[in-house]
């Protein structure tokens, strides 16, 4: 069984980040160990969280799990609250990066144009530079934009515009790149994939939905994940990370006593595990 570890925060209350990554990774058959950065109540769509900051446990962690001898297939990174914890992060990549090793970071920082609160251009830049060591870095629309330094886009990217901010993402030693959020026709959205050593561009697009979930890119992320350790293509997985997460929020929508703090992600997995053995097939 493959074995990846994820770097990001738990939150007791609150789909999202470890509370989703581990629950399914795991359900796809992949092991998943865990780094929390912290600990909180609640994730922050809540008013009134506490907050437990586990920044100076994170190498002590790396440095047992050295001493054990552990390894991973995988390293997938999500919430990243400080200029410390990409530091630690960049260390710990280095450290546990073996040839076989993917690593996928989720730049989690940003959406609808805006950073998240306490964020700043100068943390987005470090982040980018965070990136250079990734396989795969999966940002959405906004993230890309204060990553490459560009404004964000008032009107839809063209294909051409989005080939563009693609090639710039793995325009150092990240070798392939998805932005999420991109769609070319009204009512679609999708992901958009490039892979610099083949120098190939692929898109894929499906309905929008009109109404934004917190932790869907948490889940889109992990399915991702949870599928290259699966033996799909970056692609495919992305694809299955895109019908999944999709088809998860149209469930969420029509149960009408839903709540907005998350998808229901735990009903629906029967039926990625359903998508991911016809992907396999």
């Amino acid at each position: 069984m493959k074995r990846i570890v994820t770097i990001q925060d738990i939150s007791g209350v609150g789909k999202c980040s470890v509370t989703i990554a581990q629950p399914i990774i795991s359900a796809m058959g992949v092991e998943c160990a865990v780094m929390p950065t912290a600990v909180l109540s609640t994730h922050t769509m809540f008013s009134g969280f506490t907050f437990c900051d586990l920044t100076p446990e994170m190498d002590k962690i790396a440095d047992h799990w050295e001493r054990e001898g552990i390894t991973f297939d995988a390293i997938y990174t999500g919430y990243l609250g400080s200029f410390e914890q990409l530091d630690i992060v960049g260390r710990f990549i280095d450290r546990f990066r073996r040839d076989e090793t993917k690593v996928v970071i989720d730049p989690v920082m940003a959406d609808h144009g805006k950073l998240y609160t306490g964020f700043t251009p100068a943390f987005a830049e470090k982040m980018a530079q965070l990136c250079q060591k990734a396989d795969l870095v999966l940002p959405n629309l906004t993230e890309a934009s204060f990553m490459l330094g560009k404004p964000y886009p008032a009107e839809p990217l063209t294909p051409d515009e989005v080939e563009e901010w693609l090639r710039a993402l793995c325009s150092g030693t990240t070798k392939t790149a998805a932005i999420t959020g991109i769609g070319y026709h009204s009512g679609t959205t999708g992901v958009a994939y490039y892979d610099q050593s083949t120098s190939t561009l692929s898109h894929y697009e499906h309905i929008q939905l009109p109404v934004n979930f917190h932790g869907t890119g948490d889940l889109f992320s992990s399915v991702t994940v949870g599928g290259m350790m699966r033996g799909l293509s970056t692609f495919d997985a992305l694809k299955l990370a895109a019908d999944y997460t999709a088809e998860t929020i149209a469930y969420t929508l029509a149960d009408p006593t839903h709540q907005t703090y998350g998808v229901q992600f735990e009903a629906t997995i029967p039926s990625l595990l359903q998508k991911l053995q016809m992907a396999l097939a």
